[in-house]
C-alpha cells in the first residue's frame, strides 16, 4: 500500500531532475543495443535483406513483407527446421540454410514457400537471375499458396535441370495482402532493385491495376496469373497475363445457362469493388443478351457493408430469376457462399473463375452442388500433359488453374530470360510474335494486348472429392 512520508525528508526537486535525467541518458544509450540483440536472434523478425548478396533492402514499411530466405511469411507452414534454415540465411550460411530448408519439407512437403527459399539458398553461391512473385498472405493464405506452388514448381524444375544458360533462378516472396496501398510500395519497391527482372503476380485485378502503371513507367515485366480485369488488356508493352481475356472466359458460361440450361432469365450478384469480377459481369451480361437470354435487373452487390443475401435473393426470385450468376471478390467468397446457402439449391448457380477455390467447396457444400464456372485450365482435359502428375506427385494432391497459371507465368519468364537476361530483353522476348513456351497443358503465347492466347473450360460443382464435393469438368 502507498503511504506519504514526511516532506522535510522529500529531496529537493532538483534532485529528481538530476535523477531522471541519468536515467534518460542511460536508456537512449543502452536500450537501442537491448532491442536489436534481442530482435536479431528471432528467425521470424525482420532482418535486413542486405544479408541477402542479390539486391536493394526494401523500405521499412514493407520489409517484413518481402523474404528472399530470411523470413517466415507463411507462418502455418512453421516447424523448428525452418526457423533454424531462415536464421542460417539470414546468417549467410547457405549450405546451412539448405540443410534445414530440406529437413522441413520432409514434414511439410506441400510448403511453397520451404521449397522456394530452399531454392534460393542453393543459388546464394553461384550465378543466378532474380525474379519476385507478389500473393495475398495476409488476406487469404490459401491462394497465395496456389500461387506459390506453381511458380515453385518452375523454380524448382529449371533450378534442378542446370538453370537458366547456366545461372540459377531465385525468387523472392512478397505479402501484399491484395490491398492497393500495399501493392503500390511492393511496385516501388521492386522497381527500384536492379537485379528483379520479372514480377509474376499480382493476385486479384484491383491489385494488379494499381501496380501496373508502376511497373510499365519503371520498365519491369509483370505477368499475373489471376488477374482478368478488361482494364489490363493492352495496359502496357510491359504488362502481360497467363490467364485468357475475360471475354473469352464469360461468353461460353452465358452461352450454356441459355442454350443447354434453358434458362433465360439470370439475376446477377457480383461485387463492384472487384475490377475483374465488374469485367466478368459487363461481359456476361453482353453474352448472354447475344444468347437470347435476358438480365433480371436487381440490386444485389457483395462489397456493400448492408449486403444481405435474404433480401438478394428474395428480389430476384419476386422478378421472375430463373438462375443466378455470383461474381465475387476473391476475398469475400463467404458473401456468395452465404447467398448460396439461402438459395438451397433452388435457383441453378452460375459463377465467375473467382469460386473455383477450396473454401466454395469446403464451406458451401450442398448448396453450391450444380454450380457452373469457366476456368482457364482443368488437369482432367489435359491428358497429354505431364504437369497435372508432376504437381499431384510433388504436392500430394490435385492442383487448380491458379498453379497451373503461375506455373505457365513462371515459365514465360524463364523462356524469356533464355534470350536476353535484362530487363528490356526479357520483355522484348515476350513481346516478340513467334514467342512461345512450354505451359501446364498448352503453350504460352501472348497477344499483343499482352493477354494469353486461350479459351475457357466448364466446370460443375458435384459430389466427390476430399470435401465431399469437387469441380468437374463438364463434357
Amino acid at each position: 500500500m502507498y503511504q506519504d512520508t514526511n516532506k522535510k525528508n522529500t529531496p529537493p526537486p532538483i534532485v529528481f531532475i538530476i535523477a531522471l535525467g541519468l536515467i534518460g541518458f542511460g536508456a537512449y544509450k543502452f536500450l537501442p543495443g537491448l532491442l536489436k540483440d534481442k530482435t536479431s536472434n528471432t528467425p521470424t523478425s525482420t532482418p535486413t535483406l542486405g544479408a541477402s548478396p542479390s539486391g536493394a533492402s526494401p523500405s521499412g514499411t514493407i520489409a517484413h513483407r518481402i523474404s528472399l530466405g530470411d523470413q517466415i511469411l507463411l507462418t502455418s507452414y512453421t516447424t523448428p527446421e525452418k526457423q533454424a534454415g531462415v536464421q542460417a540465411f539470414v546468417e549467410e550460411n547457405y549450405q546451412a540454410a539448405a540443410q534445414n530448408f530440406q529437413a522441413s519439407l520432409q514434414q511439410k512437403r506441400n510448403d511453397p514457400e520451404t521449397i522456394i527459399y530452399l531454392n534460393n539458398a542453393r543459388a546464394s553461391n553461384g550465378s543466378s537471375l532474380k525474379i519476385a512473385v507478389s500473393v495475398p498472405i495476409g488476406s487469404n493464405p490459401n491462394v497465395a499458396q496456389e500461387i506459390l506452388r506453381g511458380v515453385a514448381q518452375a523454380q524448382d524444375e529449371i533450378n534442378t535441370s542446370g538453370g537458366i544458360n547456366g545461372a540459377k533462378l531465385q525468387v523472392e516472396i512478397v505479402n501484399d495482402d491484395n490491398n492497393p496501398e500495399v501493392v503500390r510500395e511492393v511496385a516501388k519497391t521492386l522497381t527500384k532493385d536492379p537485379n528483379i527482372l520479372a514480377v509474376i503476380g499480382h493476385n486479384a485485378s484491383n491489385a494488379s491495376l494499381e501496380a501496373a502503371p508502376i511497373y510499365q513507367q519503371e520498365k519491369l515485366v509483370m505477368v499475373t496469373p489471376t488477374s482478368f480485369a478488361n482494364n489490363l488488356s493492352g495496359f502496357g508493352s510491359y504488362i502481360f497475363r497467363t490467364v485468357p481475356n475475360i471475354s473469352v472466359m464469360a461468353a461460353p458460361l452465358a452461352e450454356y445457362a441459355v442454350k443447354t440450361a434453358g434458362k433465360t432469365n439470370i439475376a446477377i450478384c457480383y461485387d463492384s469493388q472487384a475490377p475483374d469480377n465488374i469485367s466478368f459481369k459487363d461481359e456476361f451480361v453482353a453474352a448472354l443478351t447475344a444468347a437470347g437470354g435476358k438480365l433480371v435487373p436487381t440490386v444485389c452487390d457483395f462489397s456493400l457493408p448492408s449486403f444481405n443475401p435474404e433480401n438478394a435473393l428474395a428480389d430476384a426470385v419476386s422478378k421472375g430469376a430463373q438462375g443466378l450468376m455470383v461474381a465475387p471478390h476473391i476475398d469475400r467468397i463467404d458473401r456468395a457462399i452465404s447467398l448460396a446457402r439461402i438459395n438451397r439449391g433452388n435457383l441453378p448457380l452460375y459463377g465467375s473463375t473467382t469460386l473455383y477455390t477450396f473454401q466454395t467447396l469446403k464451406d458451401g457444400q450442398k448448396d453450391v452442388n450444380g454450380l457452373v464456372l469457366p476456368v482457364p485450365w482443368h488437369p482432367e482435359t489435359n491428358p497429354g500433359s505431364r504437369f497435372p502428375e508432376n504437381a499431384s506427385r510433388r504436392w500430394g494432391g490435385i492442383v487448380n488453374w491458379r498453379t497451373a497459371m503461375s506455373f505457365d507465368a513462371t515459365q514465360a519468364v524463364i523462356a524469356g530470360l533464355r534470350q536476353s537476361n535484362t530487363r528490356e530483353g526479357l520483355q522484348q522476348a515476350l513481346r516478340n510474335a513467334s514467342f512461345s513456351a512450354a505451359g501446364s497443358s498448352e503453350d504460352v503465347k501472348f497477344l499483343p494486348t499482352g493477354d494469353r492466347a486461350g479459351k475457357p473450360i466448364l466446370v460443375q460443382v458435384k459430389q466427390g472429392g476430399s470435401t465431399g464435393y469437387n469441380f468437374v469438368p463438364l463434357r
